[in-house]
């Protein structure tokens, strides 16, 4: 399906994507709107991942961050975002492909998304590896999907 030009997953990938992309977008030219905040979840060894050395080795497969109340010079472009956040009293940049990103959540909206893996080239309808995460169980054959978040949700229904 890589040279099928009605690649529909193909497509409906890059749409979602595209959400992420203008969400992060609001967030580097006016901030974040009061109560909203953003978990960002990608794969840490994808080529042009951006993370410092320590944070790849704790946490080697994927890495989730969360722009909040402290981020700085969030950058968003083409290729993916860049952001600079404190771990340990310390300023780090991270960034990633917008390929790379598994994950996004706005709690605040009760809102998410959950990637899949890119298919490979010559790919005709299996999903990259990973996919399975990205596809409840039951659900139809996609990786992309909107996810229910009421797991992060307080006790107190807030």
């Amino acid at each position: 399906m890589a040279d099928d030009p009605l690649d529909y997953h193909a497509m409906v990938q890059r749409a979602l994507r595209a959400v992420l992309r203008e969400a992060l977008t609001v967030a580097a030219e006016e901030g974040l709107p009061e109560g909203h905040h953003f978990y960002v979840s990608f794969r840490s060894g994808d080529p042009g991942v951006l993370l410092p050395g320590f944070l790849r080795d704790r946490f080697p497969d994927e890495v989730t961050i969360i722009l909040q109340h402290q981020f700085w010079d969030l950058e968003v472009d083409d290729e993916g975002f860049s952001v600079t956040l404190n771990f340990d009293a310390t300023h780090h940049r991270v960034g990633a492909p917008w390929e790379a990103v598994t994950a996004f959540i706005d709690p605040e909206a009760e809102f998410a998304l959950r990637f899949g893996a890119p298919r490979e080239a010559g790919e005709a309808g299996a999903e990259g590896e990973g996919a399975e995460a990205a596809t409840a169980p039951g659900a139809p054959d996609a990786t992309a999907e909107v996810v229910n978040i009421s797991a992060f949700r307080k006790k107190d229904g807030t």
